[in-house]
């Protein structure tokens, strides 16, 4: 089965003089929902968070105050292991109740806070992980650049911006959407082995990689990180949606959990942010870092290696 999720929140760009421009022209994806921000809504001043974990914090932190983008790629910066193996983090949001978004959005479920922290994650990103559903139903576009982490990048030797890699078994894909006619950097498509042929030729008939992550047409989600690790590809994100971010978590590859938990109840049928086949035992994490805003809560959370762990297969 292919994988499934909404669509993301606009991304924030730099601030300015206390506020941060929100870019109305970014593409979906399926950490949040509920579509663009009408033309025009260009500016919104951030509320200030404080930082309530790890302690000991210094009086400042528990004053409310706004985080530059800076302070906030330190914060969320990977583990400088990972420039040399995968690491892959999630970004999603829940309601109280777990709810994954309400009414089919996860926008109503956002901050201001949280899309800037969102749109941190993606700067810091070598690769954004998608599903093929989400970019079938949203017209997905490919990241672009942004100016306020071009130095930081570029000493880490990233490219531009990070790489859309879809995840598809079937490869029924539209490639004639500009992310993979006309993408900054050039996007990888994972599927299996036994995708159709001609769509795997039309994918490289766009300039781009196709991927065999799986030995039949399903991929297997435990191969994902190495193999983009294999491309130089290390620090990953992906930001759902659940099915996609419950096979990586059932097949034991998820490494941090970016959860933002919003002072709200949906109630509903929304699904919670991850759907997968269940695990044996469940995975254990440990608090890594928490900022409030607002009664948001903006948690990061590191998986706790099992010893002698050995990844399973998760089929998408």
């Amino acid at each position: 089965m292919e994988p499934e999720g909404p669509v993301e929140p606009v991304e924030p760009v730099e601030p300015v003089d206390g506020a941060v421009e929100v870019d109305t022209a970014v593409q979906p994806s399926p950490r949040q929902g509920g579509g663009a921000v009408p033309h025009g809504a260009s500016r919104v001043t951030l509320p200030p968070m404080r930082r309530l974990f790890p302690y000991p914090v210094s009086p400042a932190d528990l004053e409310d105050r706004e985080w530059g983008l800076d302070e906030l790629a330190g914060l969320y910066a990977y583990p400088e292991h990972s420039g040399s193996g995968p690491w892959l983090r999630a970004n999603m949001v829940s309601s109280l109740d777990g709810a994954a978004h309400h009414e089919g959005r996860s926008q109503p479920l956002s901050s201001a806070a949280d899309m800037r922290i969102f749109g941190t994650l993606r700067g810091l990103a070598d690769a954004v992980v998608v599903g093929a559903e989400t970019v079938r139903q949203e017209g997905y576009r490919p990241a672009r650049a942004r100016e306020a982490f071009a130095a930081r990048r570029a000493a880490l030797g990233q490219g531009p911006a990070p790489v859309i890699a879809v995840v598809s078994a079937g490869l029924a894909l539209d490639f004639t959407l500009p992310l993979f006619t006309s993408p900054l950097v050039p996007t990888v498509v994972l599927t299996g082995a036994a995708a159709p042929a001609e769509r795997v030729a039309a994918a490289r008939a766009t300039g781009t990689e196709v991927v065999v992550a799986g030995e039949g047409r399903e991929v297997d989600a435990a191969r994902v990180p190495a193999l983009l690790a294999e491309r130089g590809l290390t620090r990953l994100l992906t930001e759902g949606g659940p099915r996609l971010l419950g096979q990586f978590a059932s097949a034991g590859v998820l490494d941090e959990m970016c959860l933002s938990l919003a002072p709200m109840v949906a109630t509903g049928t929304a699904p919670r942010i991850m759907a997968g086949p269940p695990l044996a035992v469940p995975a254990r994490f440990s608090l890594e870092s928490m900022l409030e805003d607002a009664g948001f809560l903006f948690t990061r959370y590191r998986r706790i290696p099992d010893h002698g762990e050995c990844h399973g297969s998760a089929m998408i």
